[in-house]
């Protein structure tokens, strides 16, 4: 079943890639990659910038066990050196007391006063013997004092580089956090630029709420025309009936001065 369907996957590639070959010749495979980084210049788009900074944070955190062995190595080399340095000392402190003995061996033996201990004569074979023994245990220690000296050295050089490396990556995690942090600000201040800079009017919404607003203002203006219209024409057509016992003359007369010694027939033939 796997390998049947294996052949039909290879099959299908190499249907795929005749096709491309068939329809675009030998640019085929360049229409792939364009199409390819087209395709993934669009997926990388649509991740929200705010994933990539935690991305970021995360790869950067990352760093902190490597700084966190990089301490304890720091810590395991310079304990070794500290501990070397005291053998160094000791062992340069017995080849001083080694060479003090040797040289005073060799002095008996210049002068031939070979009786060492509690008065006992020793052969001058003998002293011979135990100085060259002496010299030859000397001369070992002090091979093993060169061999020393210079595993210090290579110990002090580890413990400088483990220090250079250990403040090269605290150095380089301070950066790109303090990166970090300045693009989360740059990229505040760009949301806060575009919040106020895209909004966006619609005019044809402008348009229809100026024509609305214009349309009540002309409802208004024709309310208030009816109601003028109203009062001016309802006024002619009120019937008013004088008593015959009213002088209408002597009341406009009285009231806008309009009497006088001439008298108005006119009027008193109207009434």
């Amino acid at each position: 079943m796997v390998c049947k369907m294996m052949k039909k996957g290879l099959i299908g590639v190499a249907l795929g890639a005749g096709t491309l070959a068939l329809l675009f010749g030998t640019s085929a495979p360049s229409y792939v990659r364009t199409a390819f980084h087209k395709v993934r210049a669009t997926a990388r788009a649509s991740v929200p910038f705010e994933y990539d900074i935690d991305k970021a944070r995360q790869d950067v955190a990352k760093l902190e066990p490597a700084i966190i062995q990089g301490i304890e190595a720091l810590a395991k080399a310079e304990v070794d050196v500290e501990h070397l340095q005291k053998e160094i000392t000791l062992t340069q402190a017995d080849l001083v007391d080694q060479g003090k003995q040797i040289v005073a061996l060799r002095q008996t033996l210049r002068t031939g006063d070979t009786q060492l201990t509690g008065g006992i004569p020793h052969p001058p074979a003998v002293l011979k013997r135990d100085l060259a023994r002496r010299l030859d245990h000397y001369t070992q220690v002090e091979r093993i004092l060169l061999e020393k000296q210079e595993t210090l050295k290579i110990r002090q050089q580890n413990v400088v580089a483990a220090r250079e490396s250990l403040d090269t990556m605290r150095s380089a995690k301070r950066e790109l956090m303090t990166r970090i942090e300045g693009i989360e600000t740059k990229l505040a201040q760009i949301k806060a630029t575009r919040a106020a800079n895209t909004v966006e009017f619609d005019d044809s919404a402008i348009g229809r709420a100026r024509q609305t607003v214009a349309e009540l203002e002309t409802r208004l203006e024709e309310m208030a025309k009816i109601d003028e219209l109203k009062t001016r024409y309802a006024e002619r057509g009120v019937t008013v009936t004088v008593e015959p016992s009213r002088d209408v003359i002597k009341e406009v007369d009285a009231k806008f001065g309009t009497g006088g010694a001439k008298t108005d027939h006119t009027a008193d033939r109207s009434f």
